[in-house]
């Protein structure tokens, strides 16, 4: 349940929310892009100004599956867009989601690394809360620096949420953690439905 400082742009809702719903999910996952719509129209709302506020809070856990030869460079650039413009960081994501399949195997298999970046940063320009003045930043905290292999400025934080997954055992994504202990019942494909019964049952305040 721990989260970087730095990195609270990957929180919703209230830091001290008795609760904690972690969310693991992979940028070029179908199944997470499907999870995504339940945090948008359900969550978000439930947690900042609905019946959960100030009991549970929202993490976003960045969850590289490596299998998809584009997941690293997906979630490099969400960290980028959360470094300059921390508060666009799920306007970005949303966008993001809705292009998805432009970043599956297949459409980027004839791409270079650097060319998928300018896709990820141009896309940060078609984010209506991201001043177009921001792109060159952006643009910058993905381009490699110093050593030969020390990575860009996001690299660490990167690092950071996948040793986080790993120590907690998180295989796949859509994954969810309920105050700390994985839960294998929650679906990618759940409604409002589903999750006011599954809060109904865990929140205790």
């Amino acid at each position: 349940m721990s989260l970087l400082p730095h990195l609270s742009f990957l929180r919703i809702g209230a830091p001290d929310a008795v609760h904690t719903l972690e969310l693991w999910l992979d940028y070029v996952c179908p199944f997470s892009g499907i999870f995504k719509n339940s945090i948008v129209p359900i969550l978000a709302p439930a947690v900042t100004t609905g019946a959960l506020k100030g009991k549970v809070k929202l993490l976003l856990r960045l969850q590289v599956q490596p299998w998809h030869g584009s997941s690293t460079f997906t979630h490099e650039a969400a960290l980028a867009v959360g470094k300059v413009v921390p508060e666009s960081f799920f306007d970005y994501t949303s966008v993001f989601f809705k292009n998805q399949e432009a970043f599956f195997d297949r459409a980027v298999a004839d791409l270079t690394p650097t060319q998928i970046r300018e896709k990820l940063v141009a896309l940060a320009g078609e984010v209506p809360s991201i001043d177009k003045s921001k792109l060159p930043a952006i643009k910058d905290a993905l381009t490699y620096k110093g050593s030969p292999n020390g990575g860009i400025d996001v690299t660490n934080d990167l690092k950071w949420n996948i040793k986080l997954g790993r120590q907690n055992g998180i295989h796949v994504s859509p994954s969810a953690v309920w105050d700390g202990i994985f839960v294998s019942d929650v679906s990618s494909g759940w409604g409002a439905a589903e999750w006011d019964s599954f809060f109904a049952n865990n929140v205790k305040v």
